[in-house]
């Protein structure tokens, strides 16, 4: 069950750089920014996974996807919510097909769809914060305005009040610039987020220029994981008495992605 990003991360699904993020041919096509380094992110990627496992997550790691080179970033493909998954309609078309493959993968570990986003919405699970509540969902160049309607219709029956947050295209997604941090506390990029849209929440605010993003994982019980680079986000985190687990994530980074975007959260408690 999962209803808030910010309680205890206890199951996860990830997806290991073995071949297929490698193997990208065209980096525009695929929204790459840089070919990246095979050993560095294999390296990186099993360090993110024995962090998980260390603070006592169950990680479930799946195969990749054939041709498809961004199915390490699991995030995007569905939305696990309190009574099963959302299968995702991505915006991004070379990706297209990783929603079924990531629809299968939940249902063999007993995680049923209850919903799907049908054409012409798409949603891409970056976009979608769930808080407890609240479910904040981000209109992007990723996540259209039908499928803005089509989330937040799925989510309204869980319970769920859907804040609409309206982003420039140069914000891939929202959990660049928002992201829990624990139960009733978000980290938000300053600039990007009406006050309105957090009431009810404490506000880590900081700046987002450069590496620096609200993308990070919150373990719960007061754990986050950052990209190393995220140097002032670090600074602004641990002040806040957060205990951070900084970790190179140099080579995901190449392929547009932060933290969050390499993990399908199924369960916290």
């Amino acid at each position: 069950m999962l209803r808030n990003e910010g309680d205890r991360l206890t199951r996860v699904v990830v997806c290991s750089p073995r071949e297929e993020y490698f193997g990208v041919a065209d980096l525009k096509e695929h929204n790459f920014a840089q070919f990246p380094d095979r050993e560095l992110a294999i390296g990186q990627h099993d360090a993110l996974k024995s962090i998980l496992k260390d603070f006592g997550s169950e990680v479930i790691d799946i195969p990749e996807l054939p041709n498809h080179p961004k199915s390490v970033f699991t995030r995007d493909t569905a939305l696990c919510t309190p009574r099963g998954h959302i299968r995702l309609r991505l915006g991004l078309d070379t990706r297209r097909g990783e929603e079924q493959w990531m629809s299968d993968a939940l249902e063999s570990i007993g995680e049923p769809r209850v919903g799907e986003i049908k054409a012409p919405g798409t949603v891409e699970g970056g976009d979608v914060i769930l808080a407890g509540t609240v479910a904040f969902v981000g209109r992007t160049i990723r996540t259209n305005e039908e499928g803005v309607k089509q989330i937040s219709s799925l989510l309204s029956p869980m319970g769920y009040e859907a804040r609409i947050l309206y982003l420039p295209d140069s914000i891939l997604h929202l959990d660049k610039v928002l992201m829990a941090a624990g139960p009733t506390r978000m980290l938000s990029c300053a600039g990007y987020m009406p006050n309105e849209s957090l009431r009810g929440f404490e506000v880590i605010e900081v700046p987002c220029e450069g590496r620096s993003s609200a993308n990070i994982i919150c373990l719960g019980n007061n754990h986050v994981v950052v990209d190393r680079a995220n140097r002032e986000v670090i600074t602004r985190l641990e002040r806040s008495g957060l205990l951070v687990h900084a970790i190179d994530l140099s080579e995901f980074a190449k392929g547009t992605g932060g933290p969050n975007c390499l993990i399908m959260p199924v369960e916290r408690n």
